[in-house]
């Protein structure tokens, strides 16, 4: 199969148990082409662990699901080092996150010492215990699902977590069609869960090397500056876009142009890929809060872009 075909052979296969949000399958996908972290905020009951899970799935890689919660401690993720009287030796256990795929399941239910315990893993693909540093194998990534509608119990996610994160991606409900194909499927989780692989591992890596090359013009770089720029310039934003939110932008505009069989971007890449991508690292000077915060932040970069000048 050639880049085009593989990339419709594993959309197909997350389509088959995740049904009726492209959008949410595409973004996903481009994540794990640009080699990124995503974070799948949304309501209750839409999908957000089923859609971690069948991508998952989909790789011949190996995965680990972690249920966070407040009791969760970062030894219980990255691993602990014990004393083996029989061989008077310490070992290091290894912890979940020595997988190529992480669920992290309600990641905002476990405390901010445990949430930070991904920080190091997540940027460098590494972690370090007891003064040791272990390595990852790759491809890593982590999927995040967060709640953010309930706040009994949880801890948001600070910014400096948020920011390592390549994507936030909202499922949305169903239409009507959609709703009755899902509510008439009642295995959808257990089919998840026994997807057929669609790539191996090796080619996920083969086509995120391949992703690299996307060509992007230096025009179109600099129209990803100013959307940056504008972020710090608005008003309404307390803190705007970091050059590492426009390096994310620059790799998932490169994601999403493989993903349509090009070999360079476009600027409706850019603007495709731009909402996603930003506005879960924008600080809005606003009182909303869950759900209608995430509808602002989205709501002012879609503004920002269209009165951005779009290079020709």
């Amino acid at each position: 199969m050639n880049t085009a075909e593989k990339i419709a052979h594993l959309t197909a296969n997350i389509a088959s148990v995740f049904i009726g949000k492209p959008h949410a399958v595409r973004q996903v996908i481009a994540t794990l082409l640009a080699g990124g972290h995503v974070l799948i905020e949304d309501v209750p009951g839409i999908g957000k662990t089923l859609l971690g899970i069948a991508l998952a799935r989909s790789i011949d890689a190996s995965f680990m699901r972690i249920q966070f919660t407040n009791d969760l401690l970062p030894s219980d993720i990255l691993g602990v080092t014990t004393f083996h009287p029989e061989k008077q030796a310490f070992e290091f256990r290894r912890g979940p996150i020595f997988s190529n795929i992480v669920l992290a399941d309600e990641i905002n239910r476990a405390t901010p010492k445990t949430q930070s315990s991904l920080l190091e893993a997540m940027n460098d693909r590494q972690i370090t215990v007891d003064g040791v540093t272990h390595h990852l194998s790759p491809p890593f990534m982590v999927i995040a699902t967060q709640n953010p509608v309930e706040y009994h119990g949880t801890f948001p996610l600070p910014e400096a977590q948020l920011d390592r994160f390549f994507m936030r991606v909202r499922i949305g409900y169903p239409t009507l069609e959609d709703e009755k194909a899902i509510v008439q499927d009642h295995h959808l989780y257990a089919r998840a869960g026994e997807l057929p692989a669609a790539l191996t591992h090796e080619e996920v890596m083969d086509l995120q090397e391949e992703t690299e090359r996307v060509r992007l013009d230096e025009m179109l770089l600099e129209y990803i500056i100013r959307i940056a720029d504008a972020t710090r310039q608005d008003p309404r934003i307390q803190l705007g876009i970091s050059p590492r939110g426009a390096l994310f932008l620059h790799r998932a505009a490169q994601a999403a142009a493989i993903m349509d069989g090009r070999d360079a971007c476009t600027p409706d890449d850019i603007k495709s890929m731009a909402v996603p991508v930003f506005s879960h690292r924008l600080i809005v000077e606003s009182n909303l809060y869950g759900m209608a915060r995430i509808d602002e932040s989205e709501r002012i970069m879609n503004e920002i872009l269209e009165r951005t000048p779009v290079p020709l």
